[in-house]
């Protein structure tokens, strides 16, 4: 099965759950196995050729400017990875369908879990650090959805917000490290990176890169100090907390260490940041661990240990540290999930976690209790289970390694960490199931249905299979690990076995054990001065930290962001001033190239109007109508300029735009007052004056130095006059820019301004159903109205010009490739048109003939524009890449199809949609409330004539 489908089939499957969501539980969960279980067979179809030493790969170019492409590789490390994401996964799937309660949404569940499960497969399945970097962040978004999915805890709110920030910070240094790498060895593929080691270390640059890649790594990895978030999500439904802590999320980390390993490894730098993060985190976990009451707790600090433990044997940076490192992802990723979904049996029985309040459960959870015990052994490092084979080689390793040049700190750490390891492994099994049976549990605990044990008595099977016959896993291991090592070192000649003699290591794996035990035996001593002893919470510190940075965020953002337009608009305008003043007198400005050109009597008079207006409006602006009317001029003198300079399409989109959005303010402007009230100060005043005198000048100056020189280099007008026929097929270089060579630009802005439509719309309903409707709708005209609510004249002039608009705006649409026009304007033309109805015949008798509602004509437009540019897919083409050609029907002469007229319907009909609804929604706004129903087009009702007077009638016949 092709790369590309394993990854994307859990993010195309994560649509089924929900609409399997009212089919019921099964359903869900069924599409969601069916889903995960074909994505793991589609892995495995790949099995032989990576197995015959080849690496396949996926690519396809996706930004190729950018060095961002969507480049797949599979290798023996990216094999090991997905297939412990997607075998678990397919456990834990099964586990909670039967965990879940039935008021739980199991389609919103899976679905999440989809999302993160296709996330995790992404990162090991990149070739490409930004294609990584993206998946890296979905990992984030999703589990903070898997996390938080019981929205009604507070802690699982809390929980999910720290992950999503710790992870996030962490995701965001590991962007600009791999920035630095994929720059130091010009190019962003692994492939690729993995072989210039020596180049990268070489680099002045290498260990700032390091740096900021490990902080990623070790944010994700719960590595110290940074250890702190995973605890805390231990809110999640224990189905995540079992998936997040054996085989995904936490082990993105691991990952990337290790796919990073034959480039980044071995120096003094390595050795000694990820070696100490390891050896602290691990001694630091295990501690915290012992003392935790909750079950899902101390599993949650017990899984930071081990990471610890991991990412030490690979800070080591020799292939036998590898080797253990590899070897203990497999046992733990076994062991952990067993003991997790063993936790969550026992809280879904007993109806508590807490372990004070357990104890004895071994008699009435048997399997339970040997599921767990034997998963608890393996964690604690026991012989004839796997959890002790891959121990046993993280202390050989920690015997030959050297940190801060002390020969011992390192195997005495690893002894005291696996000291406590093995001690809180004992009382979770001594504290939680021996004992005697207790009757004061929350509720009666049973061992659960098959559903729930079979799923972690699968791994504990494995547990076994491995600690017994380890020569079993070995060529798994040695193959993942000769992966990992890239070539840069040799597999070391040591099977993994269970007795390798009397080593410094089994006597260090027995004073852990024992001590263990001892630990244990003094539980309630220790538990009493961990609780008296003071010591740092990483949760209240983070809480502190990140409260001081949201304080003193504030204190900026409220002395600079006080809501005053007038200070933002001062402040960038000068900036762009004092920037361009400097580039200015700093830069080389050559002498002038061009001459100018005669200034004519009428360009002169325009400029005068122009000129005038703007000034008239700076002045009188407080006068509402007045300010209206003189933007109505500018507008038109700005549309004549358009004419002078013979751009006939920019002159007629100006001159209707300018009618629409002169309607749209006055029917705006019926619910302000008629004047603005003085808010600012004679100072302030000044200062706005200087600062636009100042930007104008500026902008004057600017233009001046173009229009007098010639262009420095080509410019782009010359590639579109080239390129407008042959390339699009039209003449008019305007329209061909707008559907062709920038049309995903325009695509862009029809969706904006259909947003912006709904955006009004949605504000008028709020208005609408609230208590302003009152004071808006009630509100007492200061001027005098007209006796004629639907003027004869306006209304049958309406009438007549509506078919001429329409043809006018047809012809405008259909002549816009080669001539001026196109969708824009005709969609402007046509709203203009259906604008006079409403104001001619009143909104209830234009709504009432509305057929199509303007929502669905903005939708019709976008859907259209976007599967016109889709279908240039299909052969091949970029996005929106149009084309044509010429056909006879006859009796008709040659005429051109082209595919960009599809496009610019789509614009047509955005357009008319956009402004029709953003219209109408300020004209049901602007109805009173005691207004008449506008049924007719006239004040005349023929309907309504009263009947004749019976009276009168009968008079009438008697005087006959």
């Amino acid at each position: 099965m092709s790369l590309f489908l394993v990854v994307a089939l859990p993010f195309l499957g994560a649509l089924l759950p929900g609409l399997m969501n009212s089919a019921g539980r099964q359903a869900c969960a069924g599409v969601t196995f069916i889903v995960s279980l074909a994505a793991f067979i589609g892995l495995l179809t790949n099995l032989p050729a990576i197995m015959a030493g080849e690496v396949v790969q996926a690519r396809v170019d996706w930004l190729p400017a950018l060095g961002l492409n969507f480049n797949l590789m599979l290798d023996g490390l990216g094999f090991f990875f997905a297939f412990l994401i997607l075998g678990i996964g397919l456990l834990i799937i099964t586990y909670a369908r039967y965990y879940l309660s039935r008021d739980d949404n199991m389609g919103e569940f899976f679905t999440y879990l989809l999302l993160f499960q296709g996330a995790m497969v992404g990162i090991t399945l990149s070739d490409n650090i930004l294609l990584l970097l993206v998946f890296w962040e979905l990992t984030s978004l999703s589990s903070f959805l898997l996390i938080g999915y019981w929205k009604h805890l507070p802690e699982g709110r809390q929980g999910a917000r720290m992950a999503l920030a710790v992870t996030g910070m962490g995701g965001l240094a590991m962007i600009a490290g791999m920035l630095i790498l994929g720059n130091i060895v010009g190019s962003y593929d692994f492939s690729v990176i993995l072989q210039n080691r020596e180049l990268i270390q070489a680099s002045p640059h290498y260990v700032p890169a390091l740096i900021l890649i490990l902080l990623g790594c070790f944010t994700k990895s719960a590595q110290f100090p940074f250890h702190f978030w995973l605890p805390h999500a231990m809110a999640a439904p224990t189905p995540v907390s079992a998936y997040l802590h054996s085989a995904t999320m936490v082990k993105a980390g691991i990952f990337l260490m290790a796919r990073m390993w034959p480039a980044l490894s071995g120096t003094p730098e390595w050795v000694m940041i990820v070696t100490t993060a390891g050896l602290i985190t691990m001694v630091l976990g295990a501690v915290i661990a012992l003392f935790k009451h909750d079950l899902k707790a101390l599993l949650a600090f017990s899984t930071v240990s081990h990471l610890g433990l991991i990412t030490m044997l690979l800070g080591t940076g020799t292939a036998f540290g590898a080797l253990a490192a590899v070897f203990h992802i497999l046992n733990h990723a076994t062991f952990k999930a067993a003991l997790f979904m063993s936790a969550g049996i026992v809280d879904h029985e007993a109806k508590t976690r807490d372990i004070p309040r357990l104890g004895g459960l071994a008699k009435l959870m048997p399997v339970t209790f040997v599921i767990a015990t034997i998963a608890a052994l393996s964690m604690a490092g026991i012989p004839f289970l796997n959890g002790f084979l891959s121990k046993e080689m993280m202390l050989e390793e920690a015997t030959h390694t050297t940190l801060f040049g002390i020969p011992w700190l390192v195997p005495v750490l690893a002894t005291i960490g696996s000291l406590f390891s093995a001690a809180y492994c004992f009382r979770f099994i001594g504290h939680t199931f021996l004992g005697p049976v207790r009757d004061d549990y929350p509720a009666h605990p049973h061992d659960p249905g098959p559903g729930m044990w079979l799923p972690p008595a699968i791994l504990v099977v494995l547990v076994v299979v491995i600690g017994v016959a380890p020569f079993l896993a070995q060529p798994a291991v040695f193959f993942v690990t000769e992966a990992v090592l890239g070539g840069t070192a040799e597999i070391p000649i040591k099977y993994i076995k269970i007795w390798h003699g009397l080593v410094p290591a089994l006597f260090m794996s027995v004073a852990a054990v024992v001590g263990g035990l001892i630990v244990l035996a003094m539980f309630k001593p220790l538990m009493r001065a961990w609780d008296a002893a003071p010591r740092p919470e990483a949760k209240v510190i983070f809480e502190g930290l990140v409260e001081a940075i949201v304080g003193f965020a504030q204190a900026i953002i409220l002395r600079l962001h006080n809501g005053s337009f007038s200070r933002y608009a001062a402040f960038a305008s000068l900036a762009i001033v004092v920037a361009g003043y400097y580039a200015w007198r700093t830069g080389t400005v050559g002498e002038a190239t061009r001459v100018m050109q005669p200034v004519s009597p009428v360009a002169l008079a325009g400029w005068v109007m122009l000129v005038a207006a703007t000034c008239g409006l700076a002045t009188l602006h407080r006068n509402r109508l007045l300010s209206l009317v003189l933007i109505g001029i500018v507008g038109l003198m700005v549309s004549v300029g358009f004419v002078f300079f013979s751009a006939p399409d920019l002159a007629m989109t100006q001159i209707t735009v300018e009618v629409v959005t002169i309607i749209l303010l006055l029917l705006a402007l019926n619910f302000l007052p008629n004047v603005t009230p003085v808010e600012s100060s004679a100072l302030r005043r000044t200062r706005d004056i200087a600062v636009a005198i100042a930007g104008g000048l500026a902008t004057m100056g600017l233009s001046m130095h173009y229009l007098l020189r010639d262009a420095v280099t080509t410019p782009i007008s010359e590639f579109h006059l080239a390129n407008s026929y042959k390339g699009g097929g039209g003449t008019n270089v305007v329209n061909v820019i707008l559907v062709d060579f920038r049309g995903f630009d325009t695509y862009g802005e029809i969706i904006v301004l259909g947003i912006a439509a709904l955006l009004i719309y949605a504000l008028t309903e709020t208005l609408l159903s609230s208590t302003v409707r009152a004071r808006l709708l009630n509100r007492v005209p200061d001027q005098p109205q007209s006796g004629s609510r639907h003027p004869i004249m306006m209304v049958v002039l309406t009438r007549v010009m509506m078919p001429v608009v329409l043809m006018v705006g047809f012809y405008i649409f259909l002549r816009g490739h080669n001539e001026p026009g196109g969708g824009f304007i005709a969609g402007l033309i046509v709203s203009i048109g259906v604008v006079m109805q409403y104001m001619a015949s009143g909104f209830s008798w234009t709504a009432a003939r509305m057929r199509y509602p303007y929502h669905g004509i903005i939708g019709a437009g976008v859907l259209i524009a976007g599967l016109t540019g889709i279908g240039s897919w299909f052969v091949s083409k970029p996005f929106l890449t149009s084309d044509f050609t010429y056909v006879r029907i006859p009796p008709f002469q040659e005429f051109e199809l082209a595919t960009a007229a599809l496009f610019d319907l789509g614009v047509f009909l955005a357009v008319v949609g956009a402004v029709m609804l953003s219209l109408e929604s300020f004209s049901r706004l602007a109805r009173r409330q005691d207004a008449v129903d506008d049924a007719h087009p006239m004040d005349i009702d023929p309907s309504r004539d009263d009947p004749p007077d019976t009276d009168t009638t009968t008079q009438a016949t008697e005087a006959t």
